[in-house]
Parts: structure tokens; C-alpha cells; sequence
């Protein structure tokens, strides 16, 4: 019998430990804890954004006590590129970050020549969660990351199935994301049991003696559904209205029912520790839908996010936000949340926090380049109303063959209808075989962007100023998806080879110690003797340490997109 779900995951993290307070960290006034729940692959199919087809209570009880912020989008169709500018709030045509994805390559783009490469951002760029624990606060991550580069060895106090915010020294601000994959693409068709707890050996001390492991289910045998099994479904006019779409859509239904457990676990400990109304709560989703048309696409459909905030007190409680929002936005009202000033570089805009600034963005910007094996470079520019496509390879149609997307039923079901000639004329628009330059689509009368009118004279003036701004965007962020790829690697790695990060050097002054690399943007860690644990990152060095005679440090360095330098130990004298 398979246990439930909320049970398990229960379990894996009541067995979470506290950790000892170790290392030193910068004093840090009064502050909200911030925690990230993030959901992969959904659009806005939830009651509390007007989808009433499955309840999810704990989401429900979000929005009823916070925020909906309606009209949030991702800067990509897919997850890599997104959440490189979730983490930097840069755009990733701006650091090279576009393409899907570049730290591992389908075996398509490995026949192009396309290698496994790190991107590497200009070296005043660092990820936002470094920013964090900088400020003093403790940065966990369970336990995504794909931001195509690793991240740097100071960028969390941990990032694992492990993580969590009871790890961390007592008494200090927690910024801590959890991951919900259950929502995935690949949850349609490649399902796995839920979390699985086995025992480890000699990996973690008694308290951490677990580990977290996703055990697929057997060919032929099927998860349980958390929805009725005839359950009506939408079905959206560009897919078919038949029964394997039909199962597919009421599969991603029930995932959302599922996340949405998962969800209520990790509130339920957050009410526990009572910490619920010391902590801003931010749900979101990592970009649009899972199925075919949705995902990897520029449409609103792959775009198009939903986002509940909820704050301490219930401030702004059952509250409606339009406001245009891009999740360049979100590092630096990260930091404006914690009270910390956005470093200039940032392209995003705060619109929370202490630094939020005035007024709201006329604009979101999006883009899409090269899937696994494919290129079709497309820019993407939205008001509130008016969505506009500028389509640089017209001559290829918008379906791409990627063998992952075509696991799916529906992608079969679509491909089979395609060949016998059976697809409605709505439903037939993804497989033609060349697309025009430019389309608008008016959201409001069209909302699944099916109508170009980016020819009818009506529209000419609207055509023009957003025609503009994409230009002007595309311009002022220095976008790079124009740069060949292979030229983009040399650049970044030259000779196809990883630059490393240059060992830290120390010097003594009296009581007090510095470290320094001659690797320009690199970070620096350090842990006293005894502190390594698996579990716990290192400390951020921001300053002179004091030491004590004979006392040992051990010192790391690390570059975005550059391998770390050797672990260096010093003693002091």
C-alpha cells in the first residue's frame, strides 16, 4: 500500500535537525523571514485564479489571507533560462543564458557540436541568495537549481533534499525556497511514487540518517489519481477534445492537487515553529503550462504565471495586484522585502519592499532560442493587453520535434490527428510550416492568442510603439541570443575549456587575517577547524577574521561559471 504523501513528507521533515550555531555572521535587526514555494510548469489552473475544476485548500488559505498578483510572467518558456533570472534578476539573453539548457545536452545538441558548458556572468554579478547571507541572513534551497551554471560554493547555506530552515543557527532570518517537481511536464507521463524515504549509511549523523529518493513506478503500472477519475476537464480549443488529451489534462490536475499537499506540509511546519505570521510566503510557478502549445512557447500559455504573496498580519488580505511583473522583478524585491538596497546592475524593478520602486513597468519582455536541438529565435514584448512576437526565423514552423515533449499522449495524439488530416483549423495553427514576422495578439477578446492582427490597420499605431519597445529592450539588455552559440562557448569558455577560479591567498595582519583571489568577481568562503559538515556551505567572507594563534581556517573561491579553486588551509601564527 502506498503510504500518503503528506505523511511521508511529514516525516522527512520532522527528522530535519537543527544545526549548532557556528561561524560568524554580520548583526542583523528585526527581520521577516522570506520563504519561496515554487511550482513547475503551471499556468493559472487554480480556483483562487478563476479555475474551479480541482480544490487546493492550502493555496486557497494563501490567497484568502494575501495577495493574487495577476498578471506575472516568466522571461521564458522553460525552467533554465527562468530561473537563471530568478536568481541574478538579469535577463538571460543579457549574461548568455538563453538557450535550453547548457549545463547538460540533449544527444541532439551533442551532434551539433553543442557542449556541456557553464554560462558566466560578468563578475559583479552574483546570485541573489549570496546577497541574502551577506546581510545575514541564512539561505536554504530544497533542492533545484538548473540556472545554467552551478552555483557558487557562497551562494547558500545549503542547497539540498535537506534543507530547510530548522538547520539553520537559532534566533536568525531565514530566505528558504522549496521546489514542487510534482507538476513537471514529465509528471505527465514519467510519474514517479511520491517522496520515498530510505536509510543511508554512515552519510549523516543519526538526526540526518535519511535520504530522499524518486522511485518510478513500473511500466504499465499508473500513479493514483487525487481527482475522480471522470472528472470534467477544459480541454483548451488548440488541443483536441479526446480521451488520451483528456487523461493527460485530468494527470496535470491531479498533480496540482498533489503540489498542493506538499504546500500545506511545509506551512504546517512554518505554524509549528511559529514563525507563520514572521514570514513573507511567496507561491509561484517557475513558468506556464505543461502541455503541448504551452510549455517552451511565448504565448501566454507558456508565460503566463500565477502568484500569491502573503504577509505577516494578513496585511492586504484577499487583495487583486495587475500589476505587470517579470521575474527580473523578483531578486531585487528580494532584497528591497529584507530591507537591502538592489545593486544597480539589476534589470528587474522592486515592486515591494523598502527600495519598491514608484509606479509599475509599461512592459515584460521574453524570449526563446535553442530547445535540446532546435533553434527559433523569438522575442516576445506585452502591455497589459496587447502581446507582440517578433519571429527572426519565419521560414521554420513553430512545432520543434523534441523527443522529450513527445513521450507525451497528447503530443502523439496531436501528431496522429495531424497526419490523417483530422485537426481543426485552431488546432492545426502550431504545425504550419512557416510563420509570419510579426504577430499581435489582443489578450483581452483573444486570450489564447489565436488571432493575429498584427496586419489590420486598426492596430497600426499599437503595432508600432510595442514593435518599438521590444527593439529598445532588446538594445538596452545587449542581447546575445544573435551571437552563434558555438562563438558564445568560445567566448565564455575558451577553447572549450572551463576557466578556473584562482586559489585564495591570506595575509596576516597582527590578530587579524584578509583573504583575496586574483579572480575578479570570485567569492570567498572560509570555515573554521572541525565545521565541515556534508550539510552546511561556507561561511561568506566579507572582511578581515580574527584568529587566535595556532587556529586553522580552511579558505575556498568561486567564480560563476568557473570551476572552484582548491580548498586552501591556513594556520595562524
Amino acid at each position: 500500500m502506498q503510504v500518503p504523501v503528506v505523511v511521508i513528507l511529514s516525516v522527512f521533515i520532522a527528522l530535519l535537525a537543527l544545526n549548532p550555531a557556528w561561524g560568524q555572521s554580520p548583526d542583523v535587526p528585526d527581520r521577516h523571514n522570506i520563504l519561496w514555494l515554487v511550482a513547475e510548469d503551471l499556468s493559472p489552473y487554480l480556483a483562487s485564479f478563476g479555475d474551479p475544476t480541482v480544490s487546493t485548500p492550502n493555496l486557497d488559505r494563501l490567497a484568502a489571507e494575501g495577495v493574487r498578483f495577476t498578471n506575472v510572467y516568466s522571461v521564458s518558456g522553460v525552467c533554465s533560462p527562468s530561473r537563471a533570472a530568478l536568481a541574478t534578476g538579469m535577463y538571460p539573453t543579457s549574461i548568455g543564458a538563453h538557450h535550453m539548457r547548457t549545463t547538460y545536452q540533449q544527444p541532439e545538441a551533442r551532434e551539433m557540436g553543442i557542449i556541456d558548458y557553464e554560462v558566466v556572468p560578468p563578475p559583479h554579478v552574483r546570485m541573489v541568495s549570496e546577497i541574502m547571507r551577506e546581510h545575514g541572513y541564512y539561505a536554504s534551497n530544497n533542492s533545484k537549481e538548473d540556472y545554467q551554471f552551478h552555483p557558487s560554493l557562497m551562494a547558500w547555506d545549503e542547497t539540498s533534499l535537506f534543507a530547510h530552515w530548522r538547520n539553520r543557527p537559532e534566533g536568525k532570518p531565514f530566505f528558504s525556497i522549496f521546489n514542487f517537481g510534482v507538476t513537471h511536464e514529465g509528471q505527465i507521463w514519467n510519474q514517479a511514487t511520491t517522496w520515498n524515504l530510505r536509510y543511508g549509511r554512515d552519510v549523516f549523523p543519526p538526526d540526518r540518517n535519511q535520504e530522499l529518493v524518486w522511485i518510478p513506478f513500473p511500466p504499465g503500472v499508473e500513479k493514483e489519481l487525487y481527482i475522480p477519475a471522470d472528472l470534467q476537464v477544459p480541454v483548451p480549443p488548440y488541443l483536441p477534445d479526446t480521451p488520451p488529451v483528456i487523461k493527460d489534462i485530468r494527470r496535470m490536475y491531479s498533480n496540482i492537487v498533489e503540489m498542493d499537499r506538499y504546500v500545506g506540509v511545509v506551512l504546517n511546519q512554518l505554524e509549528e515553529d511559529g514563525m507563520f505570521d514572521e514570514t513573507i510566503i511567496v507561491w509561484y510557478t517557475d513558468h506556464g503550462g505543461p502541455l503541448p502549445r504551452q510549455k517552451r512557447l511565448l504565448y501566454d500559455s507558456g508565460l503566463h504565471v500565477p502568484m500569491i504573496v502573503r504577509y505577516p498580519g494578513r496585511e492586504r488580505a484577499g487583495e487583486v495586484d495587475d500589476r505587470l511583473i517579470s521575474f527580473v522583478d523578483f531578486a531585487p524585491t528580494l532584497l528591497s522585502q529584507a530591507g537591502i538596497q538592489p545593486p544597480d546592475y539589476m534589470q528587474g524593478r522592486a515592486f515591494d519592499g523598502k527600495f519598491a520602486e514608484e509606479g509599475e513597468r509599461p512592459y515584460i519582455f521574453a524570449a526563446a532560442d535553442r530547445f535540446d536541438g532546435h533553434y527559433d529565435t523569438i522575442r516576445a514584448a506585452r502591455d497589459k493587453r496587447y502581446k507582440y512576437l517578433r519571429n527572426f526565423q519565419p521560414e521554420r514552423g513553430y512545432y520543434l520535434p523534441l523527443d522529450y515533449r513527445e513521450q507525451m499522449a497528447t503530443t502523439q495524439e496531436l501528431l496522429r490527428l495531424r497526419d490523417a488530416g483530422e485537426l481543426n483549423e485552431i488546432q492545426s495553427q502550431w504545425f504550419r510550416s512557416s510563420k509570419p514576422e510579426e504577430e499581435l495578439f489582443d489578450t483581452w477578446t483573444d486570450p489564447h492568442e489565436l488571432n493575429n492582427i498584427a496586419d489590420d490597420p486598426v492596430h497600426a499605431e499599437r503595432l508600432a510603439e510595442v514593435r518599438q519597445a521590444l527593439q529598445e529592450w532588446m538594445d538596452d539588455a545587449g542581447d546575445m541570443g544573435f551571437i552563434p552559440e558555438t562563438d558564445l562557448i568560445e567566448q565564455f569558455w575558451p577553447g572549450s575549456q572551463q576557466p578556473g577560479t584562482a586559489d585564495p591567498t591570506v595575509a596576516s595582519g597582527g590578530a587579524d587575517v584578509t583573504i583575496s583571489s586574483a579572480t575578479e568577481g570570485a567569492s570567498i568562503g572560509y570555515r573554521r577547524h572541525g565545521e565541515a559538515v556534508p550539510w552546511s556551505g561556507w561561511h561568506l567572507y566579507s572582511g578581515p577574521l580574527r584568529l587566535e594563534p595556532g587556529e586553522r581556517i580552511e579558505v575556498v573561491a568561486h567564480r560563476l561559471g568557473y570551476t572552484p579553486s582548491e580548498t586552501v588551509t591556513y594556520t595562524h601564527r
